[in-house]
């Protein structure tokens, strides 16, 4: 089967990043082919032709390929529930899923895939990423599950010719993002006027803006690097900092309940990205400042709490 050059096959494409990867794509002259795995597409998009598909189900991942004829792959498709992600065996799951698709595409033609990790890959023990420097020692099963995926994935790639980068992604936030989670629920609780809990926040994270995560797996894709990298922001933020600074910039400062809830018992007191082979290999860093992130996504909330129900 031929495919067509410049195409790209996004899946998770209705998803927190993946809905973000679609501009980024656009702007470098892909035609998009992305996947969702709903009842109704999406809205369509300039340059966007939407595929409806379950990469879970029996030759899902093939028909896929089969309909998308790219010549280059961007999974970003995987479990991500909040508070269910971390132990789910739907993590093995998409390990079967995600090397069938990788498969199938290389089979048809493809030519490079970029493939979304996570930090969860690294030692937390160590604090500070670095691609050459911190081992990759998950210890939970999403992490191994990613880690597994990739050292996979690696070995086919060198067997077979394929040129396939893996972005490791760090701590985000967004439009667009499950409001069970941090950023969201904070503002949700805010907007509503009600208390806003979260743990002591004592925590040091590399957390960054959504756009800035999808330009880096575009970016990633579009360059001709092999091998991990981080897509973080490089710089340490406490998660206090986060959430103070929405009760500020939302006003309701007095809402804010820090210490309220108790803090995973796994959570390390420092976990941030090293950068530097990011902006050495393929020339991207991320640009979006934190506090100005933070307000346009309280903004994104207001504007559809205000929305006629």
């Amino acid at each position: 089967m031929s495919t067509t050059s410049r195409r790209v096959l996004l899946t998770g494409a209705s998803g927190f990043i993946g809905s973000h990867c679609i501009a980024p794509l656009r702007r470098r002259g892909y035609e998009v082919v992305a996947t969702y795995n709903a009842r109704t597409p999406p809205a369509p998009v300039d340059g966007v032709e939407w595929l409806q598909a379950d990469l879970l189900a029996d030759g899902g991942a093939a028909r896929a390929v089969a309909a998308a004829r790219a010549s280059h792959l961007l999974h970003m498709a995987w479990y991500v529930e909040p508070g269910k992600m971390i132990a789910s065996p739907a993590n093995l799951a998409w390990v079967r899923a995600s090397l069938d698709l990788v498969l199938r595409f290389h089979e048809a033609g493809g030519r490079r895939c970029a493939v979304g990790g996570s930090c969860y890959e690294y030692d937390w023990r160590y604090g500070y990423c670095s691609e050459a420097l911190t081992p990759c020692r998950p210890d939970t099963l999403y992490g191994a599950a990613k880690h597994g995926l990739a050292e996979a994935l690696r070995g086919y790639a060198l067997a077979g010719g394929l040129s396939l980068p893996w972005g490791r992604m760090f701590f985000l936030y967004g439009p667009n993002e499950n409001p069970r989670r941090l950023v969201p629920s904070v503002i949700l609780s805010l907007l509503r006027g009600e208390p806003a809990l979260s743990s002591h926040g004592q925590q040091v994270r590399d957390y960054m803006h959504v756009q800035d995560v999808a330009d880096g797996m575009v970016a990633l894709l579009d360059s001709d690097c092999q091998g991990a990298y981080n897509i973080a922001s490089g710089k340490a933020t406490t998660i206090v900092s986060i959430v103070q600074a929405l009760g500020e910039l939302s006003g309701r400062s007095d809402l804010l309940r820090i210490g309220a809830i108790p803090a995973r018992a796994n959570d390390l007191p420092l976990v941030v990205g090293d950068t530097t082979a990011a902006q050495r290999d393929f020339g991207w860093q991320a640009s979006i400042d934190l506090r100005a992130g933070l307000a346009a996504t309280l903004q994104w909330w207001r504007e559809r709490a205000q929305e006629p129900s």
